[in-house]
């Protein structure tokens, strides 16, 4: 493992980039800023190294952009709550309303913006913990939570832990924020990179500001159907109204299936990344609302120049009966994760 510092923040607190190498020639960078993934660099079916993430040179980037979310540790609760509020056990609680007026990935004040205490280096096992205390009342939600975040280099890929205890009931959605493009973060949009999910059912949105209807619809028949490998751009720009509300991808999708859910595939690279968690959805967003972003390397970003994948709780949850609340109780420590990994097509 390799620690160089990366910058100082805003208000005057380090930042540091932490690498990692397997013996696949796979490098893992993430940093103490927002417990974000910075770079992700994968062989190609040539043997070159691509980096597959898309981010930034700096910290103030970092800090500057905070609204694309490039690999950033989400939380407490990843997408949207309606209208800014929820209720829990019989206790009204208000958000701060930075997305219309609704709040979007728990507000201004993000874990992505935050430095995390660097809690464990395991070279051995190629793995950095990162730790954050979240106090009651932060960003408005109840409970003091004590959260992990584990990076692990693993030999095909990275798996992401969140670990959470609080002091009181409490809403815990973490997730992470990459945007992946295969071919490499510099090399344009991935509307032809190819996608397949094991999602029968998605939840469609009322209208532009993407809060779920509460209902679970067949993805059969429409636009939302990858059940069947298929490029992301062959149907995309469909006149469907959930497409035309979000401009494209930005939906959760249904796991019927955590193993291997998802398969993505670079159209130019041969590198095909496969996704597993234990959490239940999964939102699709095709970076609709990048907009010649000037991202590392020099590179500038375009619409759609990465895909993410988001595993979580169903958007708005928590004040939907239909779906499953990401209730975290008192005291009681709950994990969640996911892994990414890498083979050539």
């Amino acid at each position: 493992m390799q620690t160089e510092k990366f910058g100082v923040t805003k208000d005057g607190q380090e930042a540091f980039l932490y690498t990692f190498e397997n013996d696949n020639k796979m490098k893992m960078t993430v940093s103490n800023i927002g417990a974000v993934l910075t770079n992700l660099w994968v062989p190609d079916k040539e043997g070159n190294l691509r980096d597959v993430v898309l981010g930034y040179d700096t910290v103030a980037a970092y800090e500057n952009n905070s609204d694309t979310h490039f690999g950033a540790t989400i939380g407490r609760s990843a997408n949207r709550t309606e209208n800014a509020r929820f209720e829990l056990q019989d206790k009204k609680y208000k958000l701060v309303k930075n997305d219309g007026k609704n709040n979007l990935h728990s507000g201004p004040n993000g874990y992505q913006l935050r430095i995390w205490t660097v809690k464990k280096i395991d070279d051995t096992n190629h793995s950095i913990t990162f730790s954050l205390v979240s106090s009651d009342g932060d960003q408005g939600y109840p409970g003091e939570l004590h959260l992990d975040v584990t990076y692990q280099l693993q030999e095909n890929g990275i798996k992401i832990t969140y670990k959470g205890v609080s002091s009181e009931d409490t809403i815990f959605n973490p997730t992470n924020h990459s945007y992946f493009n295969l071919n490499g973060h510099a090399s344009g949009d991935v509307l032809e990179h190819k996608l397949q999910l094991k999602a029968k059912a998605f939840t469609p949105v009322k209208d532009n500001h993407s809060i779920p209807m509460g209902e679970v619809s067949t993805v059969e028949d429409t636009p939302m159907d990858f059940r069947q490998e298929k490029t992301i751009g062959s149907d995309i720009e469909e006149e469907y109204d959930q497409l035309i509300y979000a401009k494209g991808y930005d939906h959760n999708f249904v796991l019927e299936e955590t193993e291997k859910f998802a398969k993505l595939t670079g159209n130019q690279s041969g590198i095909t990344m496969q996704a597993e968690t234990n959490m239940p959805g999964v939102q699709i967003y095709t970076g609709n609302f990048l907009d010649h972003v000037l991202g590392k390397d020099g590179a500038v970003y375009p619409t759609r120049a990465g895909v993410c994948l988001e595993t979580q709780y169903f958007p708005n949850a928590v004040n939907e009966e239909n779906f499953v609340t990401p209730l975290l109780e008192k005291n009681k420590k709950t994990a969640y994760w996911t892994r990414y990994s890498f083979s050539l097509t």
